[in-house]
């Protein structure tokens, strides 16, 4: 019968409505076509609510959020029944039973607005103030309110019951900028909503009656109040009794009000890069850039990309990461107490072995969210550090040679190419692992020659170094002179290689997931053999000899292996230590911005003091 009167009471209304839209120049457009467009708007597909995308540590901890403002989404069956019965004893009493409107409700509230010259009781089901939050807004005039029925019809005729109590329940503003009850259980109790009791269950449920006025952060007592009278509704309903809502009433409620999460951001800002690579990957986006024919093509696709990226970040994922917390708070400390002077920046990222999974990155020195990320934006000279990647590994790999194996270290040139040692020295016949410690110049360009430039640097090509070029195929690139360089992220990774002879990128997203974990992209990369065992044992030799008696030896740390190759570019522009543990590969890179001499800091060593507060 409920429902009977209600149709006769919208059709009845509804030359007087078209009227209204007809009449009003603002509308004229809305109403053209009106039953198709409305259709077409009230489709599954325009339910999407933007969410909050997360990342997450090793541990599946929380420490960045990617979107603002902060939200979750709780799907039907995460959200508590004792909610539901809530708000459909307080607000819609017929929710299961009406077609998206209650004609009793709509006659007692037109009755009560004759007294006032504006709406002052509009009689909404829940399904009619979905409606207005997904599509009307909270203008008051008559026009609106009956836009807000045929829209709130159309849902009923797209979604059931459980899904229209869902998705309002997801949408609904609970003060403070938060919206959806995950959210508000998050944001007021930091707790997931399945851990709330009957008591703050209400409490969050008083809410979105009045989010001004029920503020529990500015009006803690009278959200109470609200409470309470909910409480009393659900006993009156048959739902608690007197003893239940005595002692619901009585339970404490201690908000715990979330702050928001934004702790590394230099891991966080990587991760967020590291999600575009692996979207543009799987999803082909790669390929068809390097298809495409010309530029304009080219940016089609970089723009179609990033819409692509925006609605994936807000439909809500969560990217697992494999952050290790105390890696990262030890790198932070070692390059706040190491890196003092003014104007020098620093990077570092450690690799765990095993995995091959970064663990700890730092972008910079006190580095801000999305500023320049120097571990794996700023391409450097790598000045001696190259050395191991492309003189001594394609050589031992090439001719098997044993690292007492004696070479000159006096001055040698090639064509108009005369490099020198450090300080101009000549040390004479000198065996490699000797050379390699001391970070010779002159018998890295003798072995790279050997080798022959085409071979050597065939032997970077599974490391991808994105700036490395044709012009780059000089001998000066012996002992690290390139026409950009690399980031220290590519050179820690290469270095990886040096822990067991085989590559794989490393990579700090594990999975990405939606709420539920379904598994949406993850990294399939196998490992490929790089170096042969020998070649691996022997430069493990030779690094772990530059610790103990070479240029690396500021760096070292007492572990059951332990090896590092530094670097030093032209006028002392840039300072580099990479090596690795049993557990860890890290690299650490120091320099300005703009290239400076930093000689004056030289003797301090405080990228060997970084590595080594890191790996100790």
């Amino acid at each position: 019968m409920r429902t009977f009167i209600g149709y006769i009471l919208v059709f009845s209304l509804f030359p007087f409505f078209l009227f209204i839209l007809f009449s009003s120049a603002q509308e004229i457009n809305k109403v053209q076509g009106f039953h198709n467009a409305l259709e077409e708007a009230v489709s599954e597909e325009q339910f999407d609510i933007t969410k909050t995308s997360l990342i997450t540590d090793k541990d599946g901890r929380i420490f960045s959020e990617m979107n603002r403002p902060f939200r979750l989404y709780a799907g039907h069956e995460e959200i508590p029944d004792f909610v539901k019965e809530i708000l459909v004893a307080s607000e819609d009493q017929h929710f299961y039973e009406h077609v998206g409107f209650d004609a009793g409700a709509i006659m007692r509230a037109l009755v009560k607005n004759l007294v006032f010259t504006h709406i002052q009781q509009g009689g909404s089901t829940i399904t009619q103030q979905l409606a207005r939050n997904l599509y009307l807004g909270q203008e008051k005039t008559y026009n609106r309110k009956l836009t807000e029925l045929f829209y709130a019809h159309e849902i009923e005729e797209s979604l059931s019951k459980d899904e229209i109590m869902e998705l309002y329940l997801n949408i609904i503003y609970f003060s403070n900028g938060v919206y959806g009850i995950e959210t508000a259980s998050q944001y007021y109790f930091q707790k997931p909503l399945g851990e709330l009791n009957k008591a703050e269950l209400a409490f969050i449920t008083a809410i979105p009656n009045n989010p001004k006025k029920y503020d529990p952060v500015d009006h803690f007592d009278q959200t109470k109040v609200r409470q309470e009278r909910l409480l009393d509704i659900m006993q009156q309903t048959g739902k608690l009794t007197e003893q239940e809502t005595a002692e619901l009433k009585k339970a404490p409620i201690q908000l715990s009000v979330r702050k928001k999460t934004d702790l590394y951001p230099d891991y966080a800002v990587y991760a967020e890069s590291e999600l575009r690579e692996l979207v543009a990957k799987q999803e082909g986006f790669l390929k068809k850039i390097e298809e495409a024919k010309n530029e304009e093509e080219k940016q089609k696709i970089y723009d179609a990309f990033d819409i692509r990226i925006g609605d994936l970040i807000n439909s809500g994922i969560i990217i697992h990461t494999s952050l290790d917390r105390d890696m990262q708070e030890k790198s932070m400390k070692a390059f706040q107490t190491r890196l003092i002077y003014k104007g020098i920046e620093g990077a570092s990222i450690t690799i765990d072995n095993q995995s091959r999974q970064i663990i700890a990155m730092i972008g910079g020195t006190n580095y801000q969210k999305y500023n320049f990320h120097h571990a794996y934006q700023a391409f450097r000279q790598p000045g001696s550090s190259i050395k191991p990647l492309l003189v001594y590994g394609p050589y031992i790999e090439q001719t098997q040679a044993s690292i007492s194996e004696r070479i000159s270290a006096d001055n040698y040139c090639i064509g108009n190419y005369c490099p020198i040692n450090y300080g101009g020295r000549q040390h004479g016949n000198v065996t490699m692992n000797t050379a390699f410690s001391q970070s010779y110049n002159t018998p890295a360009l003798r072995l790279f020659e050997k080798v022959g430039i085409a071979n050597a640097f065939a032997k970077l090509d599974p490391f991808d170094f994105e700036k490395v070029q044709e012009k780059d195929y000089t001998y000066a690139a012996s002992i690290g002179g390139f026409t950009y360089g690399m980031s220290p992220l590519e050179m820690t990774d290469a270095y990886t290689s040096f822990i067991d002879g085989q590559y794989q990128p490393a990579r700090a997203i594990t999975k990405v997931t939606d709420y539920k974990g379904k598994i949406l992209y993850e990294w399939n990369e196998p490992r490929e053999t790089v170096w042969s065992q020998q070649t691996t044992e022997k430069v493990r030799t030779m690094l772990s000899n530059s610790m103990q008696n070479g240029t690396g030896k500021w760096a070292k740390v007492n572990k059951p292996y332990a090896g590092v190759k530094t670097g030093t570019t032209n006028f002392y522009n840039d300072y580099w230590v990479l090596g690795l543990t049993d557990r860890y590969t890290t690299g650490v890179w120091i320099g300005h911005d703009i290239p400076q001499n930093m000689e004056n800091i030289e003797r301090d060593r405080p990228s060997h003091l970084i590595w080594r507060d890191i790996m100790r």
